[in-house]
């Protein structure tokens, strides 16, 4: 039986945010597991393999998450890294299209992307993360087909391509970058709304709805590790 080791990422409770999805969303999808063995039984591809996923909290700190995200990447030697971050403003799930380099060293606390609220800086403050790195790195997630199984599910969601200049975009890149230099390692982001139990058209989506999502993401990650095909992926 093949085995596929899968890491996601969430962030330490935000001050102002009673139940933050990207602490609560990663810990309950490593918990409860990929749903029905039965739907997985169904699944050709992914039937005889086994996926182990584990979740790391990540102090919401631009200079200490992704030391920290590393040391575990490192230690686990993950095929498949999903990090995840919050978009309060976000009326549903957020699949990040690239990590852009750059960050604005004026914003020492609170980052745009837990707000949604956009942030304007002085020109001067906002710096590459790497000096020596590209202008952006491309997810290496299978957009397209993660969006049709959304579309299937009813999950509301969107492609993003801007993480925010800070916390979230500084773990997106650096993520990026390392997995750029390994044999094979599909990584990527993912903003989550609110977590909001009430049905609303704006503000959020439930727990339930958000942990599918991250197991759709999961399992079309899986699928497209085992058997990579053009069709599954979206960048524009």
């Amino acid at each position: 039986m093949e085995h596929l080791n899968v890491v996601i990422s969430g962030f330490d409770p935000y001050e102002g945010i009673e139940n933050n999805p990207s602490h609560v969303v990663p810990h309950a999808l490593a918990e409860e597991g990929l749903g029905a063995t039965s739907a997985l039984e169904s699944d050709d591809l992914l039937r005889d393999v086994d996926i182990s996923i584990n979740a790391v909290d990540l102090p919401v700190n631009v200079e200490q998450c992704w030391p920290q995200l590393k040391e575990t990447l490192e230690a686990m030697h993950p095929d498949i890294v999903i990090a995840t971050g919050l978009k309060a403003a976000a009326r549903g799930i957020l699949l990040e299209r690239c990590a852009n380099n750059i960050i604005d060293t004026s914003r020492t606390t609170i980052s745009g992307e837990q707000t949604g609220l956009p942030v304007e800086a002085p020109e001067a403050s906002r710096k590459p993360i790497d000096s020596n790195g590209p202008a952006a790195f491309w997810t290496r997630l299978p957009l397209r087909s993660i969006l049709d199984d959304f579309a299937r599910e009813e999950i509301p969601s969107a492609l993003s391509s801007d993480a925010g200049t800070f916390v979230c975009n500084s773990l997106f890149y650096n993520l990026m970058k390392w997995a750029a230099s390994q044999q094979k390692v599909l990584s990527g982001f993912v903003s989550l709304p609110i977590i909001n139990e009430e049905p609303h058209p704006q503000h959020g989506l439930t727990r339930a709805q958000q942990v599918e999502a991250c197991r759709v993401v999961v399992r079309q990650t899986a699928r497209y590790f085992l058997e990579p095909t053009s069709s599954g992926i979206l960048i524009a």
